[in-house]
Order: C-alpha cells, then structure tokens, then sequence
C-alpha cells in the first residue's frame, strides 16, 4: 500500500469525470471534475470519446491532489467506479480504442435483443445473469462491435483486442498495460456472465458471439487490481465497483433489506438480498452488490434511464433553466402541478415497464402552463418512477421498506426529496455526504489496502442524516399516482 492514509477516488460517469481524494476521516480533501461530450450519432445511439475520458482522468487525479497538497506518496490506494454497462474495445499492443465508447444508454442494438426474445432465450440469460435480454447491457454492444469494425471479430478471436466496461479501460491505462481485470459488479452486468457460479459463462459467449479471449479476469471488489506510476508515484488500486454498487457501500447498505436510491443522469435503486440471488417477478434486476473478504451480497435493482437527464434537457434543450437548482424554487412556487406530467422516455423507459419503444412525453398542458409547471413535472417524474420501483420490490416480497436512502444530485434538492417521501409514504434519509459512488470506491479500496479496517461498519453512514417525513393525504397521493399511471399508459401505446 501507499505510505498515506489518503485515499484517491476516479468516478467516471455518463457526463462528467471527477477525481476525490478523502482523508482518513472518509471526508473530502478536495475534489475536481470535467464534463465531457455526449456523442449522438443516430436516433437511440449515444457514444462517448474513450480518449476524452482517459484525459480527463488523469487530469482530474492530478488536479485533486494537487488540491489536497498531497503527493503520490500521500495516498494509500486508489479506487474506482465508473459508468456500468458501457463499453470499450482496443488494440492489446497499443492500447488504442477501436471505436467510441458505446454507452449504457445506447439502443442500436434492440432489434438484435428483441430477435433472440424471440428465438426463446430469455428464460436462460435471466436464469444466468438475472438480467433482461436488452440493449441497456453490454454483450450484444460488444457483438456490434466485433461485427461493425473491418476485421475485429478475425483479431479478438486471435486475442488480439480486449474489451472491457469504463473500469477496465482505466485500469489497463493506468498501469499501462499490465492489468486487464474488472471486479465481479461490472461483470455482473455484461449479460456475459454467470452470477452464481461467479464465472463467464461459455453459454452465454456463444450465444452472444464474444470470444473468450476478449474478457478481462473478474476479481472481489476490494482486490489487488495493479499499480500505476502515472501520478507521480507508485500506487496500488484496491477498489472497483459499477457506480450504483459503489453507492451501496457508501451509504453503508451492508445489511439484508438496507436500500437506496442514486440519481445522476438514469436513477437507480438497488435493495440488498443477503448472500443469495433473490429473483424478481416484476421484471426487476437481480445483480451483485459487491464481494468483500470472499463474501458475496446481492442486490435487487431497478433502473430509471432518465432521472437527472431530464432536468438536464429542461437547460440545455428547452432553455429554461440555468443550472439545476433552480427547479427547487420553480417547483415550490406552484401550489400544485396544475395536472401536468412529463413520461422522460427519451431513451425508452426501463424498470418495471421496460419499453423500448416509448418515448417522452408532456401531458396535461393548458394554456395557463409554464416554464415552472414544466421543471415541477421534471421532477415529480423521477419520484413517480421511483414509486413503480419500490412498488414493484415490495411486489416481490421484500416487505414493506421502512425508508429509502437517497444520494447523486437531485438528492440536494429539498423539495424533491420532500415530494418522494409524500409519493412513497416513506422516510426519505439523505446523508450529508452526497459523493457516496465516490465514497464507496475509496470504502473498497481504503478496506483492501488496511487503512480503513473499519469498512463494514454500517454505523458510521447514519451520522448527519437529513430525514423528510411524509406528510401527503392518502387521497391526494392516489389520485396523482393514478394520473400519472395514466400517461404512462399513453406514452407505451404502440
């Protein structure tokens, strides 16, 4: 390990990438971050420039030491999370990517999923993974991929390539070559492999055309993943997850029926099931939550693809916001919604409904709506979504959750938190740290390298909770359920 007891964080995300170093304490030392472009080639494709990221990783991680006054020696490991499903293919002998980062949030390649629905093979992947046959996950990115570019497929068969989520990409630069591995989180997203037995699962290579060879090797979450010189000093990187299980550790979600709820650009909940794969009737996801000192939790989880998303389309597509906290103010302003509802499928919808197809929509709009009625919608969505999700959780017998841990940027709004715990008719607990993907990465990887023994320690996540307290009539709350379950039906009508 690092002579330090500091620990460097690298979360790179769908829009930004950010570096954090956090002191003993688990508090932030100092921080820096870069937006990066969103590429938009055709209608449902979204691609990122792996070159973008990689620089801004590294200029990120030397800006924030360079803010924390700490030098390479300062710092004890590095941990990192990352963008999930999103993925990279590239040249072993040179590093070069092949292509643009084909994002999480890409649909080119629906009508490959929906062709193998068809053929009968969605009862055996979700048995496999505990996933869904969708374009969300990263096996039939990595097959187009192997298809589209001029003789990729000739060269990953002769393990010429490697391929890999954010992390591995980082990883593999970072120590220059040397370290092509992922930790068992991101695997778990692939669609590649087998979350019980822990495993790529050949299965499922052949079917989804990926040549073994291509895959990094899956470590625990807390692991000795390589080392890197590049920030002035030798090392180690002790910690990966996918961010959203990243975000489970940092809100210390270590125990069995323990939730909460991350919204960036998507929004995302994840409900730990202990040490067994709990399997989902409401067409939710059940995935690994994290792996530590050989012990394996898992998770239930549903995704929103647009969450923070939408309030970004309110600045930058429609204009009528400057920054985001604005829509706190523009909300609280209006004595009610005045019956407008924003559907945010602008990529689709994902869980419970899972539907490809839709797209957004405004309903409800009268001549005496406005810009604030629009950013209220925005935001009364994302909790409306979050209802179907922990609806459907409670469908499949977690019990009913006694509160809902919240964190990522909308989390900072107080009148949103507000409003999801009057729609929930739940505790809503925001914690006073809001960098919890980032916190879980240092959680990892200051666990691994010794100078965070205490890690597991679930008690350390309930100090300077923020706790919103439900206060909407039963009434009210149905009837503004029950219209929005209304444009949601509209909004699927195909």
């Amino acid at each position: 390990m690092g002579m330090g007891d500091l620990v460097l964080a690298i979360d790179q995300g769908t829009t930004s990438t950010r570096a954090l170093v956090f002191d003993a304490s688990r508090r932030v030392a100092a921080s820096a971050q870069r937006e990066f472009a969103q590429h938009y080639p055709a209608d449902g494709w979204v691609e990122h420039d792996p070159e973008e990221i990689w620089r801004d990783t590294l200029q990120t991680s030397r800006e924030a030491l360079a803010k924390a006054g700490a030098s390479a020696d300062d710092i004890a490991a590095i941990g990192i999370t990352n963008q999930r499903e999103s993925v990279v293919l590239w040249d072993r002998a040179t590093g070069e990517a092949l292509h643009n980062v084909i994002v999480w949030q890409d649909r080119r390649t629906a009508d490959t999923c929906a062709a193998l629905q068809a053929q009968g093979h969605q009862a055996f992947v979700h048995e496999k993974t505990g996933l869904l046959l969708d374009p969300y996950f990263s096996a039939t990115k990595i097959a187009w991929l192997l298809d589209t570019i001029p003789g990729a497929r000739e060269r990953a068969e002769k393990g010429e390539l490697a391929v890999g989520t954010i992390d591995t990409f980082l990883l593999w630069r970072l120590t220059e070559g040397r370290s092509h591995k992922t930790d068992v989180t991101n695997a778990s997203r692939t669609l590649l492999f087998d979350i019980v037995e822990q495993r790529w699962c050949p299965e499922l290579l052949e079917l989804f055309r990926v040549p073994a060879a291509l895959l990094p090797e899956v470590c625990a979450s807390a692991a000795d993943f390589g080392m890197t010189s590049l920030l002035g000093g030798s090392i180690p990187i002790c910690g990966i997850a996918g961010d959203q299980q990243a975000a489970l550790v940092g809100q210390s979600c270590f125990a069995q029926g323990q939730a909460k709820i991350t919204y960036g650009t998507g929004g995302f909940m994840l409900l730990n099931t202990g040490t067994t794969v709990a399997r989902s009737r409401s067409r939710l996801l059940s995935t690994i939550a994290y792996r530590i000192d050989g012990e394996t939790h898992y998770a239930v989880e549903g995704s929103l693809f647009v969450a923070g998303a939408a309030i970004k389309w309110l600045r930058d597509g429609l204009g009528i916001i400057v920054e985001a906290k604005q829509t706190q103010e523009m909300a609280a302003r209006l004595p009610d919604n005045g019956g407008v509802y924003m559907v945010p499928a602008f990529v689709g919808l994902g869980a419970p409904h899972w539907c490809t197809e839709a797209r957004g929509m405004l309903a409800g709009l009268t001549f005496d709506s406005s810009a604030a009625h629009i950013a209220r919608a925005a935001l009364e969505s994302v909790a409306f979504q979050t209802a179907d999700l922990v609806a459907a959780m409670e469908q499949d017998g977690a019990g009913t959750l006694a509160s809902l841990r919240v964190d990522g940027g909308m989390a900072a709004n107080d009148w949103f938190c507000q409003f999801l715990a009057d729609i929930l008719d739940i505790v809503v607990e925001r914690p006073a740290n809001l960098e919890t993907t980032a916190l879980g990465a240092a959680m990892l990887a200051g666990h691994r390298c010794g100078g965070w023994p205490d890690v597991l320690d679930g008690a350390a996540a309930v100090e300077g909770l923020s706790r919103f307290e439900p206060a909407m009539e039963s009434n009210q709350r149905e009837r503004l359920r029950s219209e929005w379950r209304a444009a949601i039906r509209r909004a699927t009508l195909t």
